[in-house]
């Protein structure tokens, strides 16, 4: 698994080994990059095309961009809180052989105004339930201005975002990418769970 790990970033070029929870709290959760492994088998699922765009919640340094764009050719947007994590991901940017299909945005997610291009949405635990519902609004006021076919997908959620992510309206439970036999041991929240939004 560590090999993979390596494996990839040496070939994208970049730099997102390694956990970094110095500025983590109860709201915000540690950076930590989801495993590449997870990532190939998004990318292999087809539900993430070239025409696509994706905005990646908690980027971090950047991986599941430089990835996507890598294997999919779709164009991503990663937002970051973090300045310092952020600016390991621009660091990346100059580096990565993925080309310019990623951009980086430093600011609080519930902050951010959701470009109407944006149709894919990536989550990894990147903060709290509390939080998800501010970044929720967002997603649906930008769906709202103009319907489209949306995807969002939430890997490995806790009961607490699935429990909240069923209770919203516009919200429906799409499809499922299994991941439990990636890893060792049987845990139930390997998986990515996709919602789509869809007009009431």
């Amino acid at each position: 698994m560590k090999d993979n790990e390596n494996t990839w970033d040496k070939l994208l070029h970049i730099k997102t080994t390694g956990r970094d929870d110095s500025n983590s709290d109860q709201y915000r959760y540690p950076y930590e990059p989801t495993p590449y492994s997870v990532l190939e088998r998004l990318a292999n699922s087809g539900f993430i095309r070239k025409r696509d765009v994706v905005l990646d919640y908690g980027c971090g340094k950047g991986r599941v961009d430089f990835f996507l764009s890598y294997q999919t050719k779709a164009n991503t947007i990663g937002v970051e809180y973090d300045e310092r994590i952020y600016q390991s991901a621009l660091e990346n940017q100059k580096t990565t052989v993925s080309g310019g299909k990623s951009e980086f945005v430093l600011t609080r997610a519930e902050e951010y105004k959701v470009p109407s291009e944006v149709n894919r949405f990536y989550f990894f635990n990147p903060f709290s339930v509390e939080l998800l519902r501010k970044v929720m609004t967002r997603i649906i006021e930008s769906y709202y201005e103009k319907p489209r076919e949306a995807l969002l997908f939430f890997y490995y959620p806790s009961e607490e975002y699935i429990s909240y992510l069923m209770t919203v309206d516009e919200l429906e439970f799409y499809d499922e990418i299994a991941c439990g036999d990636l890893f060792d041991g049987n845990d139930l929240r390997e998986r990515i769970m996709i919602f789509s939004l869809s007009l009431l």
